[in-house]
């Protein structure tokens, strides 16, 4: 009977220890997904972060739109320009012809 109180007292220690273990972890646990769960500051720090970045990028957006507007627009001056550069070489074209036809 010694030997079988014994290993029952062993096996009633092994449980014990096994559900206070069970009970700390558990407990730990609950803790700290409470304090998880209460500390959002980091999640909205995140989505301020995204947020920022997203204006970021749509600000680069519209610098580039911007540039390529102006790049346009004297792209366009310039072309006046080669159109009116054509009309003056047209007219050297007649006036000489004239001088040719006269000579």
């Amino acid at each position: 009977m010694g030997l079988r109180r014994r290993r029952s007292s062993k096996a009633g220690q092994v449980s014990d220890i096994c559900t206070n273990v069970a009970s700390l972890t558990e407990c730990s646990s609950e803790k700290y997904l409470k304090r998880l769960a209460g500390r959002t500051d980091m999640e909205d720090a995140l989505k301020r972060l995204d947020k920022l970045t997203f204006e970021e990028a749509r600000m680069a957006i519209a610098e580039n739109l911007k540039a390529t507007h102006a790049v346009n627009d004297r792209l366009k001056r310039v072309a006046d320009e080669v159109l009116d550069v054509g009309d003056v070489v047209r007219g050297v074209d007649a006036r000489v012809t004239v001088v040719i036809d006269g000579a």
